[in-house]
């Protein structure tokens, strides 16, 4: 669980540290809540091949890059005493870099007209998903934030369900409304607390 204990006084380092982490949380929670509202508005009509209003395809591609600069500022800031964690989660952000790249390329700087404009597309964010999933079940875990084991089981599902396309869009968009409405609840219970709980004890670091 958690280390509740104040081990050691806090550096500027830690405090750092620890604030970066905290503003990768946030800044992917509001994404989200951008991202269900955009959802809403663009699919208003409820058929993927005529959504509802008209996104700039460059706007999803800085929304989408801007996602990404959320989970990994959290993603290099985050505290795991076990080493093997730390090394894994940021192979996996590496992963899902190489999965923007191909978008990237593919829809010539559009990434949206990709991930949301074929089947396959959305199967792209799914390394990213892993890695946001994997921070909220850490935080699940030592701090008893059930909803964070929640959206890492949900949103990796959601994702292969937008992939085949077995959901219409609405669902789609109620379904993203959830991921959005449980990562503003997991901000609002972890961001409040003290500083010195993502630190623990830093002579049990792995190095």
């Amino acid at each position: 669980m958690g280390e509740e204990t104040v081990f050691q006084p806090l550096s500027s380092k830690d405090r750092m540290s620890v604030i970066l982490y905290r503003t990768g949380i946030v800044l992917s929670a509001i994404l989200l809540v951008l991202g269900a509202f955009l959802f809403i508005r663009n699919y208003a009509g409820g058929d993927w091949q005529k959504p509802g209003s008209s996104l700039p395809g460059y706007g999803v591609t800085f929304y989408i890059l801007a996602l990404y600069l959320a989970v990994g500022m959290s993603v290099f800031f985050i505290h795991l005493y076990i080493a093997k964690f730390r090394k894994f989660l940021k192979r996996l952000y590496y992963v899902s870099l190489v999965a923007l790249i191909i978008p990237l390329v593919a829809g010539n700087g559009d990434i949206g007209s990709v991930i949301f404009g074929t089947g396959y597309g959305p199967l792209f964010l799914l390394p990213l998903s892993g890695c946001l999933g994997f921070i909220t079940a850490k935080e699940a875990f030592c701090f008893r934030l059930n909803e964070g084991y929640l959206l890492a089981i949900i949103m990796p599902i959601y994702i292969l369900l937008l992939s085949v396309r077995v959901m219409s869009p609405r669902g789609a968009a109620f379904g993203l409304i959830l991921i959005a409405g449980l990562m503003v609840l997991f901000t609002i219970r972890k961001v409040p607390m003290p500083m010195h709980y993502d630190i623990g004890d830093k002579s049990a670091y792995e190095p």
